[in-house]
């Protein structure tokens, strides 16, 4: 297959996403999302990131999300504490959703959508933390311009949180006869294609825009973010998955692999 120019990458994925938002709604886990953000509490973030976001400091700071998909980790923030959230995301589908949860919220999240390439420039140097969680990095063809434009909407001092799936799992397939053989190489530089519509569990027997999920490694996450002039203040890597529920089985492992990682980087 022949690959496309990462302008045409980008559209496609914005495409396959828009199409993939239906199946979201779809899913029986959104009305009882609708009630759950009622409250003034509310929060889906888990142990982990809520250790690192607390280290870094939540209250009464300006925080952007970049990848908000429907704005659930958004309007979680102010739980913690956030002064003012801010949602970013390519999608116009699922940033519909991400107002809808937050119409029924009491807190005041704004939803902006926009290509992380073309952010407005009232964004810039605008945020205390920029946060980033699974299921963002990979679908971004060159992660160093990727942090580039991250790093213009943190003020001088801003801290960018990322809590994401490993990259060694890029190596296997969990749906094949032997999850536990290397199918992949770590250093591959061809992204995987998908053709049906994306979703977390199970299957949708239908086309789509094709998707590219982008395989960053370690060194070209690291890199990037030197280059960009991010300062690497954390890195820890863990041996939970955070990612679809057929990676559950790579836990508790003799020989464990790390599936996930948090991250923390600042900004001069």
């Amino acid at each position: 297959m022949e690959m496309p120019t990462k302008e045409n990458a980008i559209a496609s994925n914005r495409e396959a996403w828009n199409d993939s938002a239906r199946h979201h709604r779809d899913n029986p886990e959104w009305p009882a999302l609708l009630k759950a953000v009622e409250r003034a509490d509310f929060s889906c973030i888990d142990d982990t990131l809520r250790t690192v976001l607390e280290q870094v400091g939540v209250a009464g700071k300006d925080f952007v999300q970049v990848g908000c998909n429907n704005g659930r980790e958004s309007l979680s923030l102010f739980a913690l504490g956030a002064r003012s959230v801010v949602g970013i995301d390519q999608s116009a589908e699922f940033l519909e959703q991400a107002r809808e949860l937050a119409a029924r919220s009491p807190h005041n999240a704004q939803f902006v959508a926009a290509d992380i390439h073309h952010l407005p420039s009232e964004l810039h140097n605008r945020f205390d933390v920029a946060l980033i969680t699974i299921g963002v990095l990979n679908w971004m063809p060159d992660i160093g311009e990727f942090f580039r434009h991250v790093a213009r909407i943190l003020k001088p001092g801003g801290a960018l949180v990322i809590y994401e799936t490993h990259p060694f799992l890029e190596m296997f397939d969990p749906e094949t006869d032997d999850p536990y053989r290397l199918q992949s190489s770590y250093f591959r530089r061809e992204p995987f294609v998908q053709t049906q519509p994306i979703v977390y569990e199970g299957k949708v027997e239908q086309q789509s825009a094709a998707s590219y999920w982008f395989v960053h490694s370690l060194g070209d996450i690291f890199t990037g973010a030197l280059d960009a002039g991010l300062a690497i203040s954390h890195f820890k890597e863990y041996p939970h998955s955070n990612r679809e529920e057929l990676y559950d089985r790579y836990e508790q492992q003799e020989a464990q692999l790390p599936l996930c990682f948090t991250w923390v980087a600042l900004k001069s």
